[in-house]
């Protein structure tokens, strides 16, 4: 290793150790006791998976596609039927598409959907998907990526799309970018914890690397860290009980079981250290309040939690009161992660969602 490695590799040891004094000398304790919550009936996360497809974006990356197809009554097979409703989702920064666990087991089990068709999808550079070129991770191009999913898997037929932090920012953009979707192939929104600007970036990086606690450090550090992405991995995984710590006191707002934060870590933890580095500039410079009166133009519905530390609920309720229309759910007492804490109250949102775009009744 270079002296310049070693000196940025000290400078992590010493910030990663600085991270666990500041959480708390009972680390290792609380880690405990977020295990101890686990319920007798653990969810089976990761577990649901259809066949995959992938999408090629406008730049050339891959992306992991999967589609749940409705199961359509015999008498609808005996005649040509029109092309169903899709709902798709697109997932928040350094998650993937495996967050949507609980709205994809919903969508696949509960009757009175009629046939809707559900996408789920790995934004580039995480999960599954192709790694991006340089330069192109940014919010801009999530929302062109968005519209080629829609293109390659829902090429007619009404849409529905659903985005949860970095994926509503995504969905923004694709409003910014192509509002005349908007009312005529998209017929309805949902903007889950999320916003349009106006972020502190610290927030949203602490989860994934806890050892700064305010946005001057984090910019000052995250471009050279980035370029030494390897070493700040490894001292992820050597910090993990003070990562697990930090996910479940700031991803989530209510004492969830053990499993849900182990699985949100794990899919943090997962996310390479430059893949968070490259996403990172964009959320400082994400500015886009002006083109959310597009959303006007079909049903959206607003839902965020009320102890979301990342994008706090004041962001929803701007959100809601620039677009016409909408309706704002605040899960009272829920953080960041309210598809997984407060999943049954999101669900039936979607579910009204739906209904009010009147897409199932015109099949």
């Amino acid at each position: 290793m270079s002296m310049r490695g070693r000196i940025l590799g000290a400078a992590t040891v010493g910030a990663v150790g600085l991270a666990a004094a500041g959480a708390g000398v009972g680390v290792t304790r609380q880690r405990r006791r977020i295990a101890e919550r686990a319920p007798g009936d653990v969810p089976a996360f990761g577990s649901l998976h259809s066949e995959p497809i992938t999408v090629v974006a406008d730049d050339g990356t891959p992306l992991h596609v999967e589609v749940d197809e409705p199961t359509t009554p015999a008498k609808s097979r005996r005649r040509k039927a029109k092309p169903p409703l899709t709902v798709i989702f697109a997932h928040g920064y350094a998650l993937e598409l495996d967050c949507w666990h609980f709205q994809r087991e919903h969508f696949r089990t509960e009757l009175g959907h009629g046939p809707v068709r559900t996408v789920y999808y790995d934004q580039r550079s995480h999960g599954r998907s192709g790694r991006s070129p340089m330069g192109n991770a940014t919010i801009d191009q999530l929302g062109r990526d968005l519209l080629s999913v829609i293109d390659a898997v829902a090429p007619e037929g009404p849409v529905v799309v659903v985005g949860h932090s970095m994926g509503g920012m995504t969905v923004v953009a694709l409003a910014e970018q192509h509002p005349e979707l908007f009312g005529d192939r998209v017929v309805g929104a949902a903007l889950i914890s999320t916003t349009a600007g106006g972020l502190e970036p610290s927030r949203i990086l602490f989860p994934m690397v806890p050892a700064w606690g305010s946005a001057g450090p984090v910019g000052r550090a995250i471009s050279t860290l980035a370029r030494t992405h390897k070493i700040v991995d490894g001292f992820r995984r050597v910090g993990k009980d003070v990562a697990l710590v930090a996910t479940a006191q700031l991803a989530f707002g209510d004492d969830v079981p053990g499993s849900y934060v182990e699985f949100v870590d794990r899919m943090l933890s997962s996310t390479p250290f430059e893949v968070v580095a490259e996403f990172f500039p964009g959320f400082s410079s994400l500015d886009k309040f002006d083109s959310i009166g597009v959303l006007a133009k079909v049903p959206t519905a607003v839902i965020c939690g009320t102890d979301d530390k990342l994008t706090s609920i004041g962001h929803s309720r701007k959100l809601q009161a620039g677009i016409d229309g909408s309706t704002l759910l605040e899960c009272h007492g829920a953080g960041h992660m309210v598809i997984l804490e407060r999943h049954s109250e999101v669900n039936g949102e979607l579910d009204r969602l739906l209904a009010a775009t009147g897409a199932e009744d015109a099949r």
